[in-house]
């Protein structure tokens, strides 16, 4: 149980408010506006109480406090004024930003969860479902977080500045910067075993065949072999717009006239029989029953075999290079574009510290005592890959080791750190300025003690 509350409060933290406003407060008030937009007391409240739940969970005991709730307050006031300032730059974020960013924090609880299922059972309704009720928030979080990114990229900082950083720090303070490795990899996904995917789209087509002969019902089928959250609604989905839908299965409905049944349709979700029950304009309302392939059944030995072959053939013909076979073989989008090349996920660097990398990439690394050197295929869990059935083989591509900052050496990393410390300030600095050119009021005291905790 507290595994799934985590999971609720992971996927509320990147849309705060939303599950506020699935419980608004009996007596709920307006605290603050900005322009025409209302921050609630009932959302603060929600935000501050998920909080200290998350730090509870991380054995962490922050308790309430009128400072931490005004923290919380002051923070959407700032949220607020940067979407007021993304109406003033006409910044946009596209529906495919939005469907990006979703999947992908989808994929994260996911892989948290260990299945769709769980996630489903866990917020009590269908991955569909769930992208369609938080798309707008996180349009919200992305447009925001979009101004912020144009405002920091705008700040820029030179070698001067970087070494007035430096020479402002007392040479017995210099940090001891350890050990760091640059690595790169290939990474393959097993790809489902013939038999399994023939096995569902096999079931998938029968469904469908008894359904077209009324051997039964659309609703019963659904029930009985469904594979998602829908199956005990009979497959329904709530009515959707056409680009709120994966493009497959949107494709698919948009063809069907209503009552009409489709063809089995693949997804990134499985196999679907779908249903068109109704339809106005682009929006549509879809019934569907899901068959998901077995993912136990991944063949494994072909994805470990081809990694084999690239590295070996890396080994022995000097002329290939690893980024150009990474280019070529790699199934991991994230960094095959890159040469395979990764990066610390935190800072974007390519020198790492040891320290830093991840459990299963750090027993590599230290295995490798050579620049140059190619790891054999070992499994890992990327993000949106079925957890332990993703494999890569791992380059050292570069070695640090452990020695006291300098600017010779870590030009680059004292660049990042004042870089940062810059762009913080005159970011603040920046924040007020908008604070004078936008409406903001307050509806209660800003030192408002009556504040009680919920």
């Amino acid at each position: 149980m507290k595994k799934i509350t985590l999971l609720i409060l992971l996927f509320f933290i990147a849309v705060p408010s939303l599950f506020a406003q699935s419980k608004p407060a009996p007596a709920d008030r307006i605290v603050v506006l900005v322009n025409n937009q209302a921050i609630l007391k009932s959302d603060i409240d929600q935000n501050v109480a998920d909080y200290i739940r998350q730090a509870q969970f991380n054995r962490q005991n922050i308790p309430f406090t009128k400072e931490l709730w005004y923290t919380f307050l002051e923070a959407e006031i700032d949220n607020k004024i940067l979407l007021e300032k993304a109406k003033i730059d006409s910044v946009i974020i596209s529906d495919e930003q939005v469907n990006l960013a979703m999947d992908s924090r989808i994929s994260q609880i996911i892989q948290q969860a260990g299945s769709e299922k769980a996630v489903e059972e866990a917020f009590g309704k269908s991955i569909i479902q769930l992208k369609a009720d938080f798309r707008e928030n996180f349009r919200e979080q992305m447009t925001a977080s979009e101004v912020q990114s144009q405002k920091m990229r705008s700040i820029t900082i030179s070698r001067p500045e970087v070494q007035e950083f430096f020479d402002s720090i007392p040479k017995d303070s210099l940090p001891t910067i350890p050990e760091q490795v640059a690595l790169s990899h290939i990474v393959k996904l097993p790809k489902p075993k013939t038999d399994a995917k023939d096995d569902a789209f096999q079931l998938a087509s029968s469904l469908r065949d008894s359904i077209i002969n009324k051997q039964a019902t659309f609703e019963e089928l659904a029930r009985r072999h469904g594979m998602d959250n829908t199956a005990q609604r009979g497959g329904k989905l709530p009515k959707m717009g056409l680009n709120e839908l994966v493009a497959e299965y949107s494709a698919a409905a948009a063809a069907l006239q209503e009552n009409q049944i489709s063809e089995v349709v693949e997804t990134e979700f499985g196999f679907h029989v779908i249903r068109l029950d109704k339809r106005v304009g682009d929006q549509i309302e879809t019934s569907h029953i899901l068959i998901r392939v077995d993912s136990e059944q991944l063949d494994t030995d072909a994805s470990i075999f081809e990694l084999n072959a690239i590295r070996d053939s890396l080994l022995n013909d000097p002329s290939l290079l690893f980024l150009t076979m990474a280019r070529r073989h790699s199934d991991d989008p994230s960094t095959a574009s890159s040469g395979g090349k990764i990066v610390d996920p935190q800072t974007q660097e390519r020198l790492i510290p040891l320290t830093r990398l991840d459990p299963a990439l750090y027993r590599i690394a230290l295995l490798m005592d050579e620049v140059g050197q190619i790891s054999e295929p070992k499994p890992f869990n990327p993000n949106g890959a079925n957890a332990g059935k993703a494999y890569r083989i791992v380059r050292l591509d570069e070695q640090i080791p452990e020695h006291t900052a300098s600017m010779e050496m870590d030009y680059e990393r004292l660049k990042s750190i004042a870089l940062q410390q810059k762009q913080n300030l005159e970011y603040q600095k920046w924040l007020k300025e908008l604070r004078n050119d936008i409406y903001i009021e307050y509806r209660i005291p800003k030192m408002d003690l009556g504040v009680a905790q919920k």
